[in-house]
């Protein structure tokens, strides 16, 4: 498989790109060299390679969720420098436009 420069050219009119006749002639070779790999990959047996959902193996290292001790709101709160009954209260960030 190959490309041709008319169509390096049409795709680059797709996607709203200009080039030079010099950099036209480069992109079809480079994209030439790439298909002639990707053919040459085509030619590898895969038949008994499993397919891989990662290329790297994982394994979870993530620790087992346990339920444990929390702190109470009251403790939770006790620090705060302004709170309202068991909720913290802060400066308001964002303002609102009303028409």
């Amino acid at each position: 498989m190959s490309v041709t420069r008319n169509e390096i050219e049409y795709i680059a009119e797709l996607a709203r790109l200009k080039f030079s006749d010099d950099e036209l002639e480069s992109l079809t070779l480079d994209m030439n060299r790439i298909l002639d790999y990707m053919d040459k990959l085509n030619e590898l047996d895969t038949e008994n390679v499993e397919p891989l959902s990662h290329p790297l193996e994982l394994e979870n290292v993530f620790r087992e969720d346990k339920i444990g001790k929390s702190i109470s709101a009251e403790d939770a709160l006790k620090n705060s420098f302004s709170r309202s009954d068991k909720y913290f209260t802060v400066p308001k960030v964002i303002k609102v436009n009303s028409k």
